[in-house]
């Protein structure tokens, strides 16, 4: 047994090998950018690009096929756990009610909105899923995150991302555009591009370019959204749950991957306080489990662009665009709504 493990990870060191040179080559690319093009162009879409344009251009051996698989699988999985040591209850109270209800009714909204129109278009429910959660709770990491629980495809991953990072962009240069010829306050565009913008970093990039108070306060809205990720991860798992007829128990097909429950485990753990003391013998232990959720999630997305194929997303054609176009558009228009009603 001893020796087959150690035959298996020894399988797995050609294609990691490939996977953390990209992740290091991605990093010095993203340090050379400016602060502001860092913020706009996140690492793991630069590194899933890089991951693309290797899988595609140049034919990978077989040898390396068992660690690229193992980067996108396993190492992404052990990301979403740790995303948990991020995540509190406290932290998700603490914003208010009013605003809570802004984030969870842009979160419906853009989840039902981008599965009628998957029936309009005619694409999988799966990948309107990743759009949609991508729009509502924290772009690339929520898709990343989702993907795996409802078995969606690389393809779907990568359209995807592909689109979330596309409008997310546009809401960079769009929102403050927008902000300043409707003579919106901080606040107002606080919790606008904090509850509506993509992922993130463009929402930092986008608030931040129009004011410091407007930046705090939606890097504290975006931050409660992501907050939710476990409820949303639990929600899209469920929804695309396979029922079999056959059980007797009506409940029984409603079942969480094991790296979900472990999930929710380290989020209940965490809001208890349980990792408390660690933090007290290490005061950068949170620092520390944030960069290697991000270094983990950056090498299963260069895994993701080497295993996807590209003559394969051309036949999803234009209509996740088009989902993707209306979903971000018109969760906008519902959050500009909300908080003019109810929080101005």
């Amino acid at each position: 047994m001893g020796e087959n493990r150690r035959q298996s990870i020894i399988e797995l060191i050609p294609g990691l090998s490939i996977v953390i040179i990209l992740a290091l080559f991605t990093t010095l690319i993203h340090g050379s950018l400016s602060s502001n093009w860092q913020q706009i162009v996140g690492k793991v879409v630069l590194g899933m690009g890089l991951g693309l344009i290797g899988g595609n251009l140049f034919v990978l051996k077989s040898k390396t096929k068992p660690g690229i698989a193992f980067s996108f699988k396993t190492l992404l999985k052990v990301a979403i756990v740790l995303l948990g040591f991020q995540i509190s209850i406290s932290s998700i109270i603490a914003i208010g009610g009013k605003a809570l209800f802004l984030i969870i009714a842009c979160m419906v909204f853009s989840f039902l909105l981008a599965q009628g129109l998957s029936k309009i278009t005619k694409i999988s429910s799966k990948l309107a899923t990743l759009i949609g959660v991508g729009v509502s709770v924290c772009g690339n990491t929520a898709i990343s995150a989702v993907a795996p629980s409802i078995k969606a495809t690389d393809e779907e991953m990568s359209y995807a991302i592909a689109t979330n990072t596309l409008f997310g962009v546009l809401a960079v240069f769009l929102y403050p555009i927008l902000g300043h010829f409707l003579h919106l306050d901080d606040s107002f565009f606080g919790f606008w591009s904090g509850s509506a913008v993509n992922d993130t970093s463009q929402v930092v990039a986008t608030s931040f370019s129009y004011s410091d108070a407007a930046g705090n306060l939606a890097t504290t809205v975006k931050l409660t959204r992501n907050a939710l990720m476990g409820f949303v991860i639990v929600g899209a798992t469920l929804f695309h749950s396979t029922y079999d007829a056959n059980k007797k128990n009506k409940w029984s097909h409603f079942k969480l991957p094991s790296f979900v429950v472990y999930f929710l485990i380290v989020v209940v753990l965490n809001s208890l306080g349980a990792f408390d003391w660690v933090s007290s013998m290490d005061p950068h232990f949170s620092k520390h489990i944030k960069s290697l959720t991000k270094f983990l999630i950056l090498l299963a997305l260069i895994g993701v662009g080497l295993n996807t194929n590209l003559k394969q997303l051309r036949h999803l054609g234009l209509a996740p665009l088009v989902v993707g176009f209306f979903t971000a558009t018109l969760t906008s228009i519902l959050s500009f709504t909300i908080i003019r009603t109810l929080l101005m």
